[in-house]
């Protein structure tokens, strides 16, 4: 027997759930793909990703998953040979290390721990000790979504700096653009990148980049550039180079709805509302880990990220079983644990199109799940997230 009806909801870091909005942006025809409404659809969303991503460098667009956009960003900026320093905090940091690897890179991953972000002073430390600067590049995501970390870019830029080190400073902000503060130029990040389906409310299918001047000069030495990505060829003056091609219309159309939704409800706004609505989330985790099985997967409470909370389990219960029940009995997708955290732990994305009754309904059938299940947990999480709420959203 099943309490849910309809769609599926995705409480999982990617893809999320879409607003109807943006849904029923795409249902209409494709356009002249040379027509001035083309152009100035393009126009308007490449300026608003550098609005977005808070540079006075060019973005670029490009038809790929995140996984695309870090080969955009290595291949336009690096050469083979090139040594790439990658910043430990949870896998996608590492994965996009692997890429520049299989790439021709060089890659050094400089330590970290999947149950915190990273710390800048380690960042320092070994960039004083590059003497040669051999290090051409440091990568980092601002929110790792498999240990729900969040790292301080601004800190790391401040490391970077101290150090007096030259290598570019590139940031994936696939899990937090969008969502929390991000602020390319003031931070010194050289070049970031990320993709449509999560903070950006989008179907998964759209890679962006956005260039800082730094970056822009590594490109005109880069040798692994290639026609695809080339940031070079899509400056060119056909319109279609801005896409190697034929531009993806209707994925278009929805971002542009996206973007519309966000400026309409004002970033800071959008920042506020995740911030809440982590902290609600997080108050029935902290409720629920008094049982003892459960517990967050970052230690410190300042480094948890305000788009997905990750929360391990104790050995020996089963989390395929709550997946099972939340999905099949009430429609409710969670993220699994990946990479080293498989069967260890579950997530809670809090990301993009996402409100109140959301939460609190994924909230309330996790815990139905583990009464359901007989998971030792204390009582009253989704009350302590009420609690928050109501106190950070006054009458």
């Amino acid at each position: 027997m099943a309490v849910s009806a309809g769609r599926e909801f995705l409480a999982i870091p990617g893809p999320t759930t879409m607003p109807d909005e943006v849904l029923q942006a795409m249902h209409r025809p494709a356009l002249d793909i040379y027509s001035n409404e083309m152009v100035e659809l393009s126009e308007s969303l490449l300026r608003d990703l550098s609005r977005l991503f808070a540079t006075k460098g060019k973005s670029y667009i490009y038809i790929a998953n995140g996984h695309g956009a870090w080969e955009a960003v290595i291949s336009n900026v690096l050469s083979r040979g090139d040594k790439v320093l990658v910043l430990e905090s949870g896998r996608f940091a590492l994965g996009w290390g692997n890429a520049a690897q299989a790439m021709g890179c060089e890659v050094e991953v400089l330590p970290g721990d999947w149950r915190r972000a990273v710390n800048p002073a380690e960042v320092e430390e070994r960039l004083r000790r590059d003497t040669d600067h051999s290090i051409k590049a440091i990568v980092v995501v601002q929110v790792d979504t498999a240990s729900s970390a969040v790292n301080d870019l601004k800190a790391i830029g401040r490391a970077i700096k101290a150090a007096g080190h030259p290598a570019l400073f590139m940031v994936d902000t696939v899990a937090s653009l969008g969502c929390m503060p991000f602020e390319m130029d003031a931070w010194g990040i050289d070049v970031a990148m990320s993709g449509s389906q999560k903070g950006l409310m989008s179907p998964p299918g759209l890679g962006f980049v956005a260039v800082g001047d730094r970056a822009r000069a590594a490109h005109q030495h880069a040798d692994l550039r290639t026609p695809y990505w080339d940031w070079t060829n899509r400056d060119g003056p056909e319109h279609y180079q801005k896409y190697a091609g034929t531009a993806p219309v209707h994925l278009l159309f929805a971002l542009r709805k996206a973007l519309d939704l966000l400026f309409t409800e004002g970033l800071e706004a959008t920042f506020m509302r995740h911030r809440l609505l982590a902290e609600a989330v997080r108050s029935a985790v902290a409720v629920w880990s008094e049982g003892q099985v459960f517990s967050f997967n970052i230690d410190n409470a300042r480094e948890r990220a305000d788009t997905v909370t990750t929360v391990r389990a104790a050995d020996g219960h089963d989390l395929l079983a709550l997946h099972r029940y939340c999905k099949q009995k009430c429609g409710l997708v969670l993220g699994v644990g990946i990479g080293e955290l498989q069967d260890r732990a579950f997530r809670i994305a809090h990301m993009g199109h996402i409100n109140a009754p959301m939460i609190l309904g994924t909230l309330g059938v996790i815990e139905m799940a583990l009464t359901a299940l007989n998971i030792p947990h204390s009582k009253g999480g989704v009350a302590a997230a009420i609690d928050h709420l109501a106190n950070g959203v006054p009458a």
